[in-house]
């Protein structure tokens, strides 16, 4: 397969993601103000949110405050956002454009109407219903997408690049949501406050509420939030089934054998695996969690980098 190939499916599997992904914590978030009894900590929780799906330094550097209505715009649709969710929906329709002759028709047809609609949304008022039905329907998309290429495409290698992409992106945003949320929490540890509001939110951020209440009724510990969101094995948004899978993809993708030019590659997956499996996350306070966290979306950026390196892959200037 070509490597501009290749690197198309990878960066439209990684956007439909990261799209995804923005979109469910920014519609929990507009759900929390709706119901929050303190609006001002409901306020604050927007600069948590422009650290989780962009960046701070990008936002301030287009704007002088924090403004609730021109956050949301800036998410959704700004054409200034690498990452919003206009953005990324765009990017991955144009690389599923470009390799239509190798993915399932039903995929083009489903990215290509929401491109469709997406222009006739932008010109309806902006009102908090109309950004949540917004933020539904990229959601859904998403797995619509991700449904057709589960039940629809051969397992082949261009199925396994697409893979790739889904699962780094899902475990670097899983750290990234975490990390965000131990920060507030470490903050905020001398203030007497309901700390469990945290640690749901960041469930509900990861799509993870209803399987973390099923394993753990009813209690909602950081250390046992925690354990489950990084090392649990049989949860796929957790950062140790997503790295588990890469690993296998990449494997899937050499035959099961180890070539020269992919030994450093598969060393670093087997690092970040170790690094995982022999951290005991219960007994890590704010601080350590944070390290960790850092350390391994540091691990993430330099894996993305070799394994493009490794095939060939591009990465496009709109991809981060």
């Amino acid at each position: 397969m070509l490597s501009r190939v290749a690197d198309s499916l990878y960066w439209m599997s990684r956007n439909i993601e990261r799209a995804e992904n923005n979109a469910r914590v920014l519609s929990v978030q507009l759900i929390h103000m709706l119901e929050a009894q303190n609006q001002e900590a409901a306020d604050r929780d927007w600069e948590e949110i422009v650290e989780v799906c962009a960046s701070a330094k990008d936002y301030y550097n287009l704007y002088d405050r924090l403004d609730r209505e021109t956050l949301i715009q800036y998410l959704t649709i700004s054409p200034f956002n690498m990452n919003s969710l206009m953005n990324c929906m765009n990017f991955a329709r144009e690389n599923a454009r470009s390799t239509r002759d190798i993915l399932p028709e039903e995929l083009w047809e489903v990215l290509n109407a929401f491109h469709l609609d997406q222009k006739d949304w932008q010109e309806l008022p902006n009102t908090r219903q109309h950004t949540q039905d917004y933020l539904a329907q990229v959601i859904k998309t998403s797995m619509t997408s991700q449904g057709v290429i589960e039940s629809s495409m051969s397992r082949g290698t261009p199925y396994t690049f697409i893979k790739v992409g889904k699962w780094l992106e899902r475990a670097e945003k899983t750290a990234r949501i975490l990390n965000v949320t131990c920060e507030k929490n470490r903050k905020e540890a001398d203030i007497p406050t309901d700390h469990y509001y945290y640690w749901l939110t960041a469930l509900q951020f990861l799509n993870g509420y209803d399987a973390y209440i099923k394993e753990h009724p009813p209690t909602m510990e950081s250390k046992h939030v925690l354990s489950f969101l990084i090392k649990e094995r049989t949860f796929p948004r957790s950062i140790r089934y997503c790295m588990d899978h890469v690993l296998e993809a990449v494997d899937k993708l050499e035959g099961g054998k180890i070539s020269h030019y992919s030994e450093d590659l598969f060393q670093m997956l087997e690092l970040i695996q170790e690094e995982i499996t022999s951290t005991n996350i219960e007994e890590m306070d704010m601080n350590e969690l944070m390290s960790f966290l850092d350390h391994f979306q540091d691990r993430c950026m330099t894996l993305s980098r070799m394994f493009s390196q490794t095939y060939y892959l591009i990465e496009p200037v709109h991809a981060k």
